[in-house]
């Protein structure tokens, strides 16, 4: 799997070689699921930059790049009825101690 940064540079992820999260796959996880999202929901890039409140070239760029402000994020996020998904971001206490772990 390659992307392309902002400066249209083509990268490989590291995800291609080992079962690992990375910055890379998790952003196009999450756009292929947005755009998805919008998909189902019958809007159009236009139609969710009207619904949002979030520019249609901003739509646009999130969904070739992945780049976009947390602001405007959580704005497309709150018109494709998702917004509750944020409250689960970082809300995962840090396990320091074995026996605190719980699968």
């Amino acid at each position: 799997m390659c992307y392309y940064n902002s400066m249209d540079k083509k990268r490989f992820d590291i995800k291609e070689f080992v079962d690992v999260d990375t910055e890379a796959a998790v952003m196009l996880g999450l756009v292929a699921r947005a755009r998805l999202r919008r998909k189902e929901l019958g809007l159009t890039q236009q139609g969710l930059a009207n619904k949002s409140d979030v520019s249609y070239a901003s739509i646009r760029k999130f969904e070739k790049t992945g780049e976009i402000s947390l602001t405007s994020l959580m704005k497309i996020a709150a018109a494709l009825d998702c917004l509750s998904d944020f409250n689960a971001l970082l809300a995962s206490k840090k396990i320091t101690n074995l026996k605190e772990w719980k699968p």
